[in-house]
């Protein structure tokens, strides 16, 4: 079975020491080895799991973190201490780990041999108290780690370091962002504004601006042939409407959407960008604001955000690189509209037109309608409505001196009892957990923004766990626990502590 992240690896780092003599050093090699294939085996990490020779210097343990710190394709370390690893070995290892860490508190045997066992098992098999030397000094040092405890052949630990794995890849794509912004950001609107310096050192997003005349530039050199060609993609992947067919009244609307679909596609190709926005409010020059376009890309992978969102947009691609082979979807969303009945309350999420179809179970349909904003032609753009199950909401907000992640569990609800003949955008109906007047309020409590990642396949545990890497607060929304008071008191403590 190929692994979504193929081209990745995890360092599995095993620690020890000499004094237990060689014999006891090769169990040890031998017992990591084993777990290491037993894991890659069972085909579920993203992933391939790498065990190094087993660590009883410093010397040992800070030459192998610096080496995991410039591989590329090192996403980060899983550390076991099998034995007793004196942890003032580890500390200039540690100061200098630029990758994330799993911490794996688990041990070679499952059960302990009661009849037979000696000071040899002893000796040999003493995580127990090895993994807490390991824990005080990664504590002391302040290191930001994920800790996993359990038997290694365990279902759940398996799963655990899966997820585990997508938060590294995702540490390691933030890295490599760069967001092409085409024009500036929706006027007098605050919350997409932020600081890109402070995002570039805390994320690692590069984020830049571009006239939208270099774009249009772009988009007039696309040749016919590359449009027939993506016209005929189009023609076979959705169901395109009467008008926009070979004979259609608004045939050459659709052949300006696909023009417009490759000169962004060659512009962010050409820039190496991974990421862009654009806003309704500046396209001086292009026809009509980029629906299909958009949701085409999003699709392919790139990041996005409306109206100057590169905060979103940035995290719309993170998001997306985590969940790679996964089922389901990531996307731009909004929080449009609710439906507040008293025994339905539902949130209507959609956006004037760039939702990502990786959402949606069923074939779009190719539509143009008039957009009622900005002053341009009618759009193509691709109509559908969005999946059943759970889901989450995901915000980043900038708070001027730190950012903030804010996430809500959501349920994705079936829309054939909802009708929307005259609605002509994609769009997904949810529920809120705990329900919309909690989730709602705390929400807006936490300055969450109205634009967000909206995933299927990623949950609000993979966000904490990115969000500690990233050294954020991340404030959940959920079905349990959120209680308003408490979540009051959470954000007062929060400000104190991530100050």
């Amino acid at each position: 079975m190929s692994k979504p992240f193929a081209s990745f690896e995890v360092w599995f780092l095993t620690g020890s020491q000499h004094l237990y003599g060689p014999e006891t050093l090769q169990q040890v090699q031998s017992h990591s080895d084993e777990i290491v294939r037993y894991l890659n085996d069972q085909g579920n990490l993203p992933a391939t799991l790498i065990c190094k020779n087993v660590l009883t210097t410093p010397d040992e343990i800070t030459r192998i973190i610096k080496e995991a710190n410039y591989q590329d394709q090192c996403l980060g370390v899983i550390c076991w201490m099998h034995t007793f690893s004196p942890s003032k070995m580890w500390i200039a290892g540690l100061q200098s780990l630029q990758k994330p860490l799993l911490h794996l508190h688990t041990q070679y045997n499952q059960s302990l041999p009661f009849d037979t066992i000696d000071m040899d098992f002893m000796n040999l098999n003493q995580a127990a108290h090895g993994d807490r030397e390991f824990g005080y000094i990664s504590t002391r040092l302040k290191v930001k780690r994920k800790v996993i405890v359990g038997f290694w052949k365990n279902r759940d630990i398996l799963f655990d370091i899966s997820r585990w794995m997508r938060v590294a890849r995702g540490i390691a794509e933030s890295k490599s962002i760069k967001v092409a912004r085409f024009g500036d950001n929706m006027r007098q609107v605050a919350v997409t504004e932020g600081n890109k310096v402070s995002a570039q050192i805390q994320f690692g997003w590069q984020v830049n601006g571009y006239g939208v005349g270099d774009l249009v530039a772009q988009i007039h050199r696309v040749s016919k042939g590359t449009i027939d060609a993506l016209i005929n993609e189009y023609e076979e992947s959705y169901q395109l409407v009467d008008s926009l067919t070979s004979t259609g009244a608004h045939r050459s609307s659709l052949i300006e959407a696909v023009r417009i679909e490759s000169g962004m596609r060659s512009f962010l190709e050409q820039g190496d960008f991974n990421a862009y926005t654009d806003t309704f409010e500046d396209l001086h020059g292009i026809a009509q604001l980029p629906g299909i376009a958009t949701q085409r890309l999003m699709a392919d992978g790139y990041g996005f955000g409306a109206e100057g969102d590169w905060k979103t947009s940035a995290l719309v691609r993170v998001m997306k690189s985590m969940a790679t082979g996964l089922k389901g979807g990531n996307s731009f969303m909004e929080d449009y509209t609710y439906h507040l009945d008293d025994h339905d309350q539902i949130v209507l999420g959609s956006h004037m037109l760039e939702i990502c179809p990786s959402i949606t179970n069923e074939k779009p349909r190719c539509e143009i309608h008039p957009l009622g904003i900005g002053g341009k032609s009618d759009p193509v753009r691709l109509v559908f409505d969005g999946a059943v199950g759970d889901a989450i909401n995901v915000s980043i907000i900038d708070l001027g001196h730190r950012y903030r992640m804010i996430v809500n569990n959501v349920k994705g609800i079936d829309p054939s009892a909802y009708k929307m003949p005259k609605l002509p955008v994609a769009r997904v109906l949810w529920k809120c957990q705990p329900n919309l007047p909690i989730a709602a309020h705390a929400w807006i409590l936490a300055g969450g923004a109205h634009h967000t990642c909206y995933s299927q396949n990623l949950t609000a545990q993979d966000m904490e766990d990115l969000a500690d890497v990233w050294g954020i607060e991340c404030i959940v929304i959920n079905d349990k626990t959120t209680d308003l008071s408490e979540f009051k008191h959470k954000l007062r403590v929060n400000e104190t502590v991530f100050n």
